[in-house]
C-alpha cells in the first residue's frame, strides 16, 4: 500500500471519524422505535386483558349486595360479593354451597342461604344439631353464639328442591319457615367477597372463622 492510500484512510489527530456521526442518530432512532413498539404491545395486551376480565364479570359473575345478618359471620350486612351465575349449568348443587335464589313467596326478592339438605333427604334438627337421614352433620360455619337450640322436623326434601338455612340460625328466615327451594329458583353461588376490603377473598371456605 503506498503513502497516498494511507493518507486517504487515516483520521487526522483530534478529528471525529465521519462514520461515527452517521451511526449515532440511527442507533438512537432504532432504540426509540423499539421502545414505542414495546409500549404499544404492552398497551394492547393490557386492553385485551381488561376486556376479557369485563366479559367474564358481566357474563359469568354478578355483583350483589348482602342485606341482613342471616349469613353471619361468613357474610355481613351491606357486604359486596360476586356470585357465579353459570356454575350450576356444569355441576350439581352441593351441600354447603352458599346460594342466591328467588324468595319462593315473593320472586321480586332474592335471598342468600346455605344448602344443608339435598333432594330426597330427610332433614331434622334436634336441640340445634343438624341431622340428615338420621346422621348428625357437623356445621363448623355456625358459631355457638348463633345456634338455635330448638327442634325442627323431620321433613323430607322434595325432588328437585333444596333445604336452605342461614348460618346465623337464631335470626334467619329460611326453609324452616318457607320450605325447601325449587332448583329453578336458585340462580347463583356466592364465590368471592370484594367489599369491605378486610373481607376480600374467596367464599369457598365454609368454616365460621374463615374471615
Amino acid at each position: 500500500m503506498d503513502g497516498t492510500d494511507e493518507k486517504t484512510l487515516a483520521t487526522p489527530p483530534g478529528a471525529t471519524p465521519q462514520h461515527s456521526a452517521a451511526e449515532s442518530p440511527a442507533l438512537g432512532s432504532t432504540t426509540t422505535h423499539s421502545l414505542r413498539n414495546e409500549i404499544r404491545v404492552w398497551t394492547r395486551d393490557l386492553l385485551i386483558a381488561i376486556g376479557l376480565a369485563l366479559v367474564i364479570i358481566v357474563f359469568l359473575y354478578q355483583p350483589v349486595k348482602v342485606e341482613g345478618t342471616s349469613m353471619a359471620p361468613l357474610l355481613s350486612d351491606q357486604e359486596r360479593i360476586f356470585i357465579n351465575k353459570f356454575v350450576y349449568r356444569f355441576e350439581p348443587i352441593s351441600r354447603g354451597d352458599v346460594v342466591v335464589f328467588w324468595y319462593p313467596l315473593d320472586r321480586s326478592k332474592s335471598f342468600i342461604k346455605r344448602v344443608i339438605g339435598l333432594p330426597g333427604e330427610t332433614v331434622e334438627i334436634r336441640q340445634g344439631t343438624l341431622f340428615v337421614d338420621g346422621q348428625a352433620v357437623p356445621e363448623p360455619y355456625v358459631p355457638a353464639m348463633y345456634e338455635d337450640l330448638s327442634d325442627f322436623g323431620p321433613v323430607r326434601v322434595p325432588r328437585d328442591s333444596y333445604f336452605v338455612m342461614g348460618d346465623h340460625r337464631i335470626s334467619s328466615n329460611d326453609s324452616r319457615v318457607f320450605g325447601p327451594v325449587a332448583s329453578h329458583f336458585i340462580y347463583g353461588r356466592a364465590v368471592f367477597a370484594y367489599w369491605p376490603v378486610d373481607h376480600f377473598g374467596s367464599l369457598s371456605v365454609t368454616e365460621a372463622n374463615s374471615k
